[in-house]
């Protein structure tokens, strides 16, 4: 079954247009990865300075090799994606946009979908 890795960030709001601008740059880096399921990036509404990155994956297996390739990369600015908080690789590393990060995870137990007319 499945995995969610959720990755809360903590963004001030003054960091908020800068946290989506860089996900938006970094649009199609993960979607390639072998187990790779999902993606979405969750802008809080109330009550919370908290973004939601969530993502789900074939096994842990799969999210620990895209940790360890293509994520330590973009972290180490290594490739243009970028990291969940970070920027563009290359030249001066930008500011983070979040001021705390932490990663939670699930196995998938149950799922449900739209039913097909």
């Amino acid at each position: 079954m499945s995995i969610v890795k959720i990755n809360a960030l903590t963004v001030p709001a003054e960091q908020r247009e800068v946290l989506e601008q860089r996900f938006a740059s970094r649009a199609g880096s993960v979607e390639g990865s072998d187990g790779f399921e999902w993606f979405e990036l969750l802008r809080p509404v109330e009550g919370t300075d908290q973004y939601l990155v969530y993502t789900r994956w074939r096994s842990e297996e799969d999210f620990q090799a895209w940790m360890e390739g293509p994520m330590k990369a973009a972290h180490q600015g290594g490739g243009a994606a970028g990291g969940p908080a970070g920027g563009a690789g290359g030249g001066e590393r930008p500011k983070p946009a979040a001021t705390g990060s932490s990663v939670w995870s699930f196995e998938v137990v149950q799922q449900a979908a739209p039913k097909q007319a």
